[in-house]
């Protein structure tokens, strides 16, 4: 399976199994994604917000296909590194927020401390098994389908997976960003820093302006599915 896309400025194409799309949604895009292909798929959307001074870039996509992911893996540890570095790979994703997102499988038992720069914000999402987050004087297990939310005073994250008989491993989603330490406000799609800010990218949209101009009279392969960023 997969995931068609297409935007306002001629930008379309497909992700498949295994695929990422960063958007850099800047000052706005019109776009529309559907899925591609038979059967159940399964996707994670992460946002993750932009600087005051970054709000306004263009918007900008960088795809990476599966097979030109940077993996790495260590002791039953299988890392695919969507944003910044694990163990010796490095993303060439840019994300304009200093960013890390990994895809790690473990194996039962298998272990990863991933570093996290001390203030950034983190969290885990458990994809699928049992995972288990901290060391040998404080820990938790997390199930399938979790979020786990990490304080800000650490400088990294230390997961690993249940071990037993009945146990298959762990797949987790880990992200990290350093925040802003900007007030954040939003409505629907709309992400700014003030009520104004936030009222005149309303305007913006609804006049076709700045940076909206090529919404107007646009019409995409997939108009019933049509969203704003």
């Amino acid at each position: 399976g997969g995931v068609s896309y297409h935007d306002f400025s001629g930008h379309k194409g497909t992700i498949n199994t295994g695929d990422v799309q960063w958007l850099t949604a800047g000052r706005g895009v019109v776009h529309a994604e559907v899925p591609a292909g038979q059967g159940v798929q399964r996707g994670i959307n992460v946002w993750i917000n932009l600087s005051a001074e970054d709000k306004m870039v263009e918007p900008m996509y960088q795809d990476l296909a599966s097979h030109d992911i940077p993996t790495a893996g260590e002791g039953g540890v299988s890392v695919k590194v969507i944003a910044g570095e694990c163990l010796d790979a490095r993303s060439p994703i840019r994300p304009r927020t200093p960013a890390l997102c990994l895809d790690v499988a473990l194996r039962p038992g298998a272990r990863l401390r991933q570093h996290v720069p001390r203030g950034w914000s983190a969290c885990a999402y458990v994809i699928d098994g049992e995972a288990v987050f901290g060391g040998a004087t404080a820990s938790a297990s997390a199930g399938a389908r979790t979020l786990v939310v990490f304080g800000g005073d650490g400088d990294c994250v230390d997961v690993r997976a249940e071990e037993g008989h009945a146990v298959a491993g762990a797949r987790v989603m880990l992200v990290a960003a350093r925040p802003h330490g900007e007030t954040v406000v939003r409505d629907g799609p709309f992400v700014m820093n003030s009520r104004e800010e936030l009222e005149q990218a309303r305007e913006d949209f609804r006049h076709r302006r700045n940076g909206f101009e090529m919404a107007d009279g646009w019409t995409s392969d997939h108009a019933a599915t049509a969203v704003v960023r």
